[in-house]
């Protein structure tokens, strides 16, 4: 006839809960699977988890551990330090550009850039988009 016993709720600076470092290792596979144009879903296959467990890997929910993080590089054709590298250097989207970069828009948008060749071109292109804000900024 033991007694019940509650669970001890996780705490800030537990070593059992998800951090700041867990949120970074996310954005940045976020960021990499979204370079390499995978799904979560086929991420998730290849790992062997569902999509939903990629999803909070990469919100920084779930803690990716070291195995873990060894399959998902390798998946995702980087090393493990592309993930842990200088973690003390802060979160690397604090800006809304870094935040910007890390979406499907923000990769299109870079990739097609890099795929004009004439720097002409491309100022035009960037002209372009700065009259676009202006515009929707008089509306």
């Amino acid at each position: 006839m033991g007694r019940k016993v509650d669970p001890v709720p996780a705490r800030q600076g537990d070593v059992r809960s998800a951090n700041e470092s867990d949120a970074l290792i996310g954005q940045r596979l976020r960021t990499r699977r979204m370079e390499l144009k995978i799904s979560q879903s086929e991420l998730g296959d290849a790992l062997g988890v569902s999509f939903q467990q990629v999803q909070k890997y990469e919100k920084g929910v779930n803690r990716v551990g070291a195995a873990r993080l060894a399959e998902i590089a390798e998946v995702l054709d980087t090393n493990v330090d592309y993930f842990i590298g200088d973690l003390s250097a802060g979160r690397p989207h604090e800006s809304k550009l870094g935040e910007f970069i890390a979406t499907r828009d923000g990769i299109a948008i870079s990739e097609a850039m890099m795929n004009i060749p004439q720097e002409k071109v491309r100022r035009v292109v960037i002209d372009l988009a700065r009259r676009l804000r202006e515009l929707c900024a008089e509306e």
